[in-house]
């Protein structure tokens, strides 16, 4: 059976483009890496953030929707983000960071199963830097020299992802009996679960939660995508996820990957993404998220799409 190699990436809701564009830039240290449009509504900017090249594993995507409300928050949702950084100094060096940045955080405290700082950024969007102790990371995660962030403290990649849901159960279900997860970490109602044997860059975290659902707004998870090696194991889980009893959209060629998506009983969204073709299949590495890409089949709709979209930098 084919295994699941991590995350890809994961995609989120934000209201003000510019102000988001500061925040993953200019605090956080990260990269843009891709400056283009939701495919499916390229009114609205879809923005890529990661290391020197967006490695799947470190990207964290945001659709700008100008009218967005706020997030009302529940169950049945994405709820947190982890971050993986080197060390515990890390973490000290974070604390400091956002201290002086004026950054919403918390102490240093624990958090599946590390030591961890939480934080959000501009629209309440929840996340936490999780210390991986020097552990093994993808090798093909790269760092970004030109980031403002010491490269000792810079933020490597994805970490744990929290789920929250109704049904534990279920979800756990999926995750161990279609997709190979393995459970290390039970109790009554939260419940530790890796793609990769021992690697936090894998994990999801599910927490059992009664109440009302989530409405989402600026500062939500849409969904989570996870890895796959190419287009042929793609199709392979295709067939899978369907016999299992999920509806699944069909495949989708996104330019720079292709994706599936289909969403499990308590309504999270999963997608799953191939590792390639990556974002240099229309930048050098040297030039990238510097202008606004578009897939091939938007590129005649350029001068259209421009217009409407205000200037980020």
């Amino acid at each position: 059976m084919n295994k699941i190699a991590g995350h890809h990436h994961i995609s989120m809701v934000t209201k003000n483009a510019q102000l988001n564009n500061r925040f993953y830039q200019e605090i956080l240290g990260l990269r843009r890496v891709k400056k283009t449009v939701n495919q499916d509504d390229p009114t609205m900017y879809h923005l890529f953030y990661g290391d020197l090249t967006g490695s799947p594993g470190t990207e964290l995507t945001f659709f700008e929707m100008p009218m967005v409300g706020s997030t009302h928050r529940g169950t049945n949702a994405i709820t947190k983000i982890g971050l993986l950084v080197s060390s515990y100094d890390s973490l000290v060096y974070w604390k400091e960071r956002f201290s002086t940045l004026h950054v919403k955080h918390s102490d240093i405290t624990a958090y599946a199963g590390r030591e961890a700082l939480h934080f959000e950024d501009y629209e309440g969007l929840r996340m936490v830097l999780l210390n991986n102790r020097g552990e093994y990371i993808p090798e093909h995660w790269k760092a970004w020299k030109d980031s403002g962030v010491k490269n000792t403290h810079r933020i490597l990649g994805m970490g744990a992802i929290e789920i929250t849901v109704q049904s534990l159960h279920s979800l756990a279900n999926t995750l161990e009996q279609l997709f190979g997860y393995e459970r290390v970490s039970p109790t009554t109602n939260e419940a530790i679960y890796q793609s990769v044997k021992g690697q936090a860059f894998g994990e999801i975290v599910i927490v059992e939660k009664d109440g009302p659902n989530e409405r989402p707004g600026k500062g939500s998870v849409h969904h989570l995508a996870i890895r796959v090696k190419n287009s042929e194991e793609l199709r392979v889980w295709y067939e899978r996820i369907k016999d299992f009893g999920f509806t699944v959209m069909k495949i989708t060629d996104r330019f720079y990957f292709e994706s599936l998506y289909f969403k499990e009983e308590n309504g999270i969204v999963f997608e799953l993404a191939t590792d390639g073709p990556g974002f240099t299949v229309d930048s050098s590495v040297e030039t990238l998220g510097q202008k606004l890409d578009l897939p091939p089949f938007l590129e005649r709709k350029r001068a259209e799409i421009e217009a409407r979209l205000a200037p980020l930098d």
